[in-house]
């Protein structure tokens, strides 16, 4: 198991349960399989998966109390599994720390893409090269805007001097901005670059992640730019 994938799956279906371990483990993943919240709680505690996979109708926990619960703890990518695509099941498991979502019935080839692309994208946080930051300050990688710096090579955020906590596809966000501050980027651009899309995806998770991240790095910082998406202030 160590060389392996480690995948957290809480899940109350028991046919479901089965059938998508059973298909994850084909493509080479060890899953944890538990059938409610609680147990599954205690199992993130006991193993620290690489990633979680939660159903947002669980007994006992439910899948939202659950991620809020695990992102108290942890950064480990969450992805939200839901019987509909009902905003407020998106919107409150987005909203308690979830990194994507997928809509059942789904297919495993479809599951098994977006986890690889939740892990690729908290493998490599810094996301590769970066155009030049504009107008930003920027002192050995450390690019200043106003009270907010984001140090491009540590991967740390400060805000007037004070450390800033960022699960990593809030950071992968922040970095797009900062490397093109007063640039409108698109939704679906945003997509693209940190969700890792190579297909339309739902701009709810894009809405709702730069919300959190306007309430950690300033509610200004961020400008909403109707129509056509959003900028960072430089």
């Amino acid at each position: 198991m160590a060389d392996q994938t480690h995948v957290l799956f809480v899940e109350d279906d028991d046919v479901i349960r089965e059938a998508t371990q059973l298909a994850l483990e084909r493509d080479g993943f060890a899953v944890t399989a538990m059938p409610d919240g609680l147990s599954g709680l205690e199992a993130f505690r006991a193993d620290r998966p690489d990633i979680a996979l939660l159903d947002v109708m669980l007994p006992g926990l439910d899948g939202v109390s659950l991620c809020r619960r695990i992102r108290d703890e942890s950064t480990v990518p969450v992805i939200m599994l839901s019987a509909r695509a009902d905003s407020i099941d998106v919107v409150l498991g987005l909203e308690a720390g979830a990194d994507d979502y997928v809509t059942k019935p789904f297919d495993g080839a479809v599951l098994v893409a977006r986890i690889r692309a939740v892990l690729r994208r908290f493998g490599h946080a810094g996301g590769g090269d970066r155009a030049d930051a504009g107008g930003a300050s920027d002192t050995e990688g450390v690019l200043t805007f106003g009270e907010l710096e984001v140090d491009t090579e540590g991967m740390e955020v400060r805000r007037a001097g004070r450390p800033v906590a960022l699960t990593p596809t809030e950071m992968r966000l922040l970095l797009e901005f900062s490397s093109a501050p007063g640039t409108v980027l698109s939704r679906d651009k945003l997509l693209e670059r940190v969700w890792d899309y190579g297909w339309g995806g739902d701009t709810r998770v894009v809405d709702v992640h730069v919300q959190r991240l306007r309430t950690k790095i300033g509610q200004d910082r961020i400008e909403t730019v109707r129509g056509f998406g959003y900028k960072l202030k430089a």
